[in-house]
């Protein structure tokens, strides 16, 4: 596309659909650029949204966007790493980020979504983003000088003319719908059912928050993340296969029968009490075949989102909106809102993806549990895969080197047991073919 210049006026710079994370640092990292901006939200704030363990690197995204000292004073459980505990609760060890050398700051948290997404929407709001809630886009259209979107607001129709659309509204994926951009990961076909419970006994060393991952016998796994002083989000991920093999009627039956067949499990909900409804979530892992074309650029789940089994949700969503912010600022400098311009953010896109894909796949193979699960692993191996899975994703050369190591590893264990096989292997294991 040739740049052009318009003689009609904008509405605003940028338009963005979507007020979660993704949208809000998209929105401040914007306003800082000197842009104006105007964020349409459909739900009003607050709201719940699963979601809960960052990474390490959401730390740089909040220093980035000037919320690091309002989410430190918001009293959100410390997150150090993770530990990784076998379906028998015999085996398993620690993931500490604090061995991790490429992030600047190891230890980061887990959140209430409606409180955290709430500190970034406030925050987009004081550096001068016009923030509408209630407010749900419509449709679109791109012209050579335009984006021109459509919205309802309590039920009152309008139209925006901006110089681009940002498009992070999810798994709703506005953008995806539109031009038939999203594939869906064949071998991610999973189902999370998941709730809020009281009286889950915490970590009884001194990082009494991280996360717990607690592997089913089977593909299938739990996780049980402190959310408050209070209350633990507990989940289980299962492949659609085995989902659907349960013969029970509803959520809460499926939820309850999966929560007692694991003793790890069941041993840590035996005092439980369950404070929130069962959700279930479907159609965990996509793609999109391109995240930005002539005036719209994907953030966030809009363009792609994984599996949730490393908590790469919220980072993702954080980094891809600050640089579709950065890369519209550039665009802005030279009026070329091209899908040619857009080419290396694509890209960047698509290779965070890919490589975050690699580790999620692996850990629905027996073969990669079973050294991923191992007590006493070589430290050095496994601080390059601690080092992706704090979200480094770009690592040193070093680190992507070791990182082949442990797959070649991978390899082998899945024809000869170098490592003590823990892990079904048989048909209706669930495990991805």
């Amino acid at each position: 596309m040739t740049p052009t210049r318009s003689a009609e006026p904008y509405d605003y710079d940028f338009a963005i659909a979507g007020g979660g994370p993704a949208g809000c640092a998209t929105a401040i990292r914007l306003r800082e650029h000197g842009h104006s901006v105007v964020l349409l939200e459909r739900d009003t704030f607050p709201r719940f949204h699963i979601g809960e363990s960052l990474l390490s690197t959401a730390n740089d995204a909040f220093v980035t966007l000037g919320v690091a000292e309002r989410i430190a004073a918001a009293g959100f459980p410390e997150k150090w790493g993770a530990r990784l505990v076998t379906h028998d609760g015999k085996s398993g060890r620690g993931v500490n980020f604090g061995t991790v050398r490429e992030v600047r700051r190891p230890q980061t948290y887990q959140v209430s979504r409606a409180e955290f997404d709430m500190i970034l929407l406030d925050r987009a709001r004081e550096v001068g983003a016009e923030v509408r809630e209630g407010v749900r886009v419509t449709g679109c259209e791109f012209t050579r000088d335009a984006a021109h979107v459509d919205y309802a607001d309590e039920g009152s129709p309008g139209r925006l003319r901006v110089r681009a659309l940002v498009d992070a509204t999810g798994r709703n994926g506005l953008l995806a719908r539109k031009f038939d951009l999203r594939a869906d990961e064949p071998l991610l076909a999973n189902i999370a059912i998941y709730s809020h419970y009281k009286k889950v006994p915490r970590l009884a060393d001194g990082c009494p928050n991280d996360i717990r991952i607690i592997a089913r016998e089977d593909a299938g796994w739990f996780w049980f993340i402190p959310i408050s002083d209070e209350l633990t989000s507990v989940g289980v991920v299962l492949p659609q296969s085995l989902f659907l093999a349960m013969e029970e009627a509803t959520p809460e039956e499926r939820f309850d029968r999966t929560l007692r067949d694991t003793m790890a499990v069941a041993e840590l909900m035996r005092d439980a009490e369950r404070a929130w409804p069962v959700r279930v979530e479907k159609d965990f892992s996509y793609s999109a075949s391109k995240y930005a074309g002539e005036r719209w650029i994907l953030a966030g789940d809009a363009g792609s989102f994984l599996d949730p089994v490393f908590s790469t949700g919220v980072s993702i969503a954080l980094e891809s909106g600050i640089e579709a912010a950065d890369e519209l600022d550039r665009a802005r400098k030279t009026n070329d809102f091209s899908e040619k311009r857009f080419a290396a953010f694509s890209r960047r896109q698509k290779k965070r993806f890919e490589i975050f894909r690699r580790f999620v796949i692996g850990f629905y193979t027996p073969e990669f549990r079973d050294l991923f699960f191992q007590p006493d692993p070589p430290p050095t191996l496994f601080r390059s895969v601690t080092t992706v899975l704090a979200g480094r994703w770009d690592p040193s050369l070093r680190m992507r080197l070791l990182n082949r190591v442990f797959f070649a590893l991978v390899a082998v264990q899945k024809r000869f047991a170098i490592a003590q096989r823990a892990f079904r292997r048989d048909a209706g294991a669930g495990y991805p073919r």
